[in-house]
């Protein structure tokens, strides 16, 4: 199994593999909108076109989410908002958001999720219910995403099992058979390439033709990282960090995902019909920072490291 590689930024860089550059081209990201203010300009930093995420936390307004789905997509990204179930509180908000999301900022894509929240705030508290109010199919979106657990959740299984999250994706299989919309699925992040790996040839063993969009936590440091997995609800493959926290030294140390990108890439290109189609960053040390890490491995910046 491919485990993270940590090296410090004394230490030269390895060459990057052959394979990781085509699978890294049209990899998405990312943001929240109080770290989108932060970045002058996401043209300097993402190639035009990439797929940005606006991660709808709770608490932050529509009108920061809109302002911001707004910016991205002026400036030639392809924006996909994030509609948790759990902070929506009845359909007349659901309508207004897409209706907003669509006529202020040109959206047509969304990430329909049941979101963090322990109690939602109204009647939803899935995205299968969501996705049963027909708002984005009446509104003509063209993508609708939704979420993957290679490593289950316990929010939907509580006795660490897979039942529900399986059911849920057999029904979100099936819906896309309903709706004109393409989908995807879109996973947590993992820490290990075999359990991803194994996760999404039993979805297209289980007959469920959705594609596979691979979570993966871009570089930050190794604190960060478990701080951020064990809220996330990431599951066993947090024990690679785990394992890895009992040398202190390395608490400090930089993190780049590169060994589990190289063996995401080597298994598509061995087996080209996978269901894992490309590459999702969670930018947990910073959107620059995973932006950065993402372009020099997928654009001609990555051709003179691979020689």
């Amino acid at each position: 199994m491919a485990l993270m590689r940590f090296r410090s930024g004394s230490e030269r860089a390895a060459p990057i593999d052959p394979l990781v550059p085509d699978f890294l081209d049209g990899f998405s990201i990312e943001v929240m909108p109080r770290t989108a203010a932060k970045v002058d300009d996401f043209r300097a930093i993402l190639p035009i076109g990439t797929r940005v995420y606006v991660a709808h936390i709770e608490g932050t307004s529509i009108e920061d989410m809109v302002a911001t789905a707004r910016r991205l997509s002026s400036d030639g990204f392809r924006v996909m908002p994030h509609f948790p179930a759990r902070i929506i509180k009845d359909e007349a908000m659901i309508e207004d958001w897409v209706a907003r999301y669509q006529g202020e900022a040109g959206v047509e894509d969304a990430l329909v999720l049941a979101g963090g929240v322990a109690s939602p705030v109204g009647k939803f508290d899935s995205s299968m219910q969501l996705l049963e109010t027909g708002a984005f199919d009446r509104a003509g979106f063209k993508h609708l995403h939704v979420a993957g657990h290679p490593e289950g959740n316990r929010d939907i299984d509580p006795d660490g099992g897979t039942r529900n999250v399986d059911s849920a994706m057999r029904w979100k299989s099936a819906f896309n058979e309903r709706t004109d919309a393409e989908m995807a699925l879109v996973t947590q992040f993992a820490f290990e390439a075999g359990p991803i790996i194994e996760w999404a040839n039993g979805v297209r063993d289980a007959g469920i033709g959705l594609p596979v969009h691979v979570g993966i936590a871009g570089p930050a440091r190794l604190q960060t990282l478990i701080k951020f997995a064990i809220a996330c609800g990431v599951g066993p493959s947090l024990k690679v960090l785990q394992r890895r926290a009992i040398d202190v030294g390395k608490l400090l140390l930089p993190f780049e995902p590169d060994e589990v990108v190289k063996a995401l890439a080597r298994h598509k290109a061995d087996v080209p019909d996978s269901a894992i189609t490309c590459l999702h960053l969670f930018p947990l040390g910073g959107i620059t920072t995973a932006a950065t890490w993402a372009r020099a491995r997928s654009t001609t910046e990555a051709a003179a490291l691979t020689a």
